[in-house]
């Protein structure tokens, strides 16, 4: 068992270092709130009171931050990079775009290397450890991470450093745009007077079946309950759009302009399925089609 530190325990984070800690890893945990560290502490980990003490004596340290600025904070602002020695090995498992991967590998010290490795999933892969890892790595490197990011998941290898970060930004395209048309769909369908149900139930077969039977419970109730908060649905839109600014992803502007109107109207905080029913609220404010 290896000697891990593990920085940013949110949403996904928490059980995240509660599978590594009960696959008899040792230890150190650190979080901007500090509350959260209690019940990691109660497993066996050890509490730090600032990320440099947690990373000290680690030979593997796990960054799991929600954005960009909140990763070179910690990193640079709160002094890891600068206490990081050689043969420690850097895994962040944040979603931060290859551009932030190649920045922060520029920047570490000589003999400390950085692995990319998020993941697709949510709070419920995330206690189950049923999470897809994207590793952009050296194959060295995917071997040494490999066992240690198996209790979370499936790592796949996906290519060299950055090429994990790349996928993910691939795959939330992909997710987002899945969820934009849950909605459209539905609008769709109300405006030609099909029954609510009756067309979910037919989706469910469709191409974003899955993404239907998943976030179902949500639209038929109203209720949104963050799984995956829209706002982090919104900043990672907002990185597809940014690294493809040279390519013409038309798609991937309207689902950022939806999520952007869905947190305007107040569903940042909720899960991003809530971006469903903006999409509708739209529909009903415009005089649709006869059926």
């Amino acid at each position: 068992m290896a000697k891990l530190a593990f920085l940013g325990l949110g949403q996904m984070g928490t059980p995240m270092a509660t599978r590594l800690l009960r696959a008899g890893h040792d230890l150190s945990v650190w979080n901007r709130t500090s509350a959260k560290l209690g019940p990691l502490v109660d497993l066996g980990a050890s509490a730090a009171d600032t990320p440099v003490e947690a990373i000290a004596g680690a030979e593997v340290v796990i960054t799991m931050l929600a954005t960009p600025a909140a990763l070179e904070e910690v990193l640079f602002d709160g002094g890891v990079v600068a206490a990081l020695t050689p043969g420690q090995l850097l895994i962040d498992m944040s979603t931060v775009g290859p551009d932030e991967v190649r920045s922060i590998a520029q920047r570490l010290p000589s003999g400390v290397n950085v692995v990319d490795a998020p993941v697709r999933g949510s709070v419920p892969e995330a206690t189950a450890g049923t999470l897809a890892i994207y590793v952009g790595a050296t194959d060295t490197e995917f071997e040494q991470v490999e066992p240690i990011l198996a209790p979370l998941g499936t790592p796949h290898h996906v290519g060299g450093p950055g090429a994990g970060a790349a996928m993910k930004v691939v795959i939330n395209l992909t997710l987002g745009v899945a969820m934009t048309a849950v909605g459209e769909a539905l609008a769709l369908g109300d405006a030609l007077g099909l029954e609510r149900s009756t067309l979910l139930d037919i989706l469910t077969e469709s191409p974003i079946g899955g993404t239907v039977r998943i976030k179902r419970p949500n639209v038929e109730s109203g209720n949104y309950p963050a799984n995956f908060k829209l706002r982090h649905a919104l900043k990672d839109l907002r990185l597809v759009t940014s690294v493809g600014a040279d390519r013409d992803l038309r798609l991937a502007a309207a689902t950022r302009s939806w999520l952007e109107q869905a947190a305007a109207d107040g569903a940042a905080d909720l899960d991003f399925s809530a971006v469903v029913a903006t999409i509708l609220a739209a529909a009903d404010r415009q005089e649709g089609p006869n059926p």
